[in-house]
């Protein structure tokens, strides 16, 4: 089991965490754990202008209205990211690669370095020393941008850079 693709054509933005969190496939929504940042950051950014309650409806809203599709660059569940292998890394980055190729997202919203690392490794055979916010990526027919996972487990960050770094975001898609 898993979380659905929230994906179409003409996104703005496509949200690419790393994998599904246990609490979100109980919940059924992405980042659905209540320790993690992201509603709470994404809420507080210049990306929308009102908030939005966390659940799958909002995923519908974001999609639907406002064009930011969410996906994962591994499918599988965990508790924590040291439990994907490389294998889940080689059967899903590929998929995923295809999907962005057929509805070509405006921009690709990495949550973390080890998202980006990766699936630009096992999509493309890419290795790359990625920065923070904006980065370039001939391969793609979209902008890439990397920001913090706002998991609690990444305490480095903290609330106000996540939302700093989703407002950067937001300024990169205008």
């Amino acid at each position: 089991m898993t979380l659905p693709d929230y994906i179409d054509y003409n996104l703005k933005m496509l949200s690419v965490g790393l994998n599904p969190s246990i609490p979100s496939i109980e919940k059924g929504y992405y980042f659905a754990n209540t320790r993690n940042r992201f509603w709470r950051a994404f809420n507080r950014s210049q990306i929308l202008m009102h908030e939005l309650v966390p659940g799958p409806e909002a995923h519908i809203t974001l999609l639907n209205e406002f064009g930011i599709g969410f996906t994962d660059v591994v499918k599988y569940p965990s508790s924590m990211a040291n439990q994907l292998r490389a294998k889940d890394y080689k059967r899903d980055a590929p998929i995923l690669r295809e999907k962005i190729e057929l509805y070509r997202p405006h921009i690709l919203w990495f949550h973390g370095k080890i998202a980006i690392n990766n699936f630009m490794k096992y999509a493309y055979g890419i290795n790359d020393d990625w920065k923070w916010g904006i980065n370039k990526v001939s391969d793609t027919n979209s902008k890439v941008f990397v920001s913090p996972n706002p998991s609690s487990a990444n305490a480095a960050y903290s609330l106000e850079m996540l939302i700093a770094s989703y407002n950067e975001l937001a300024l990169s898609n205008s």
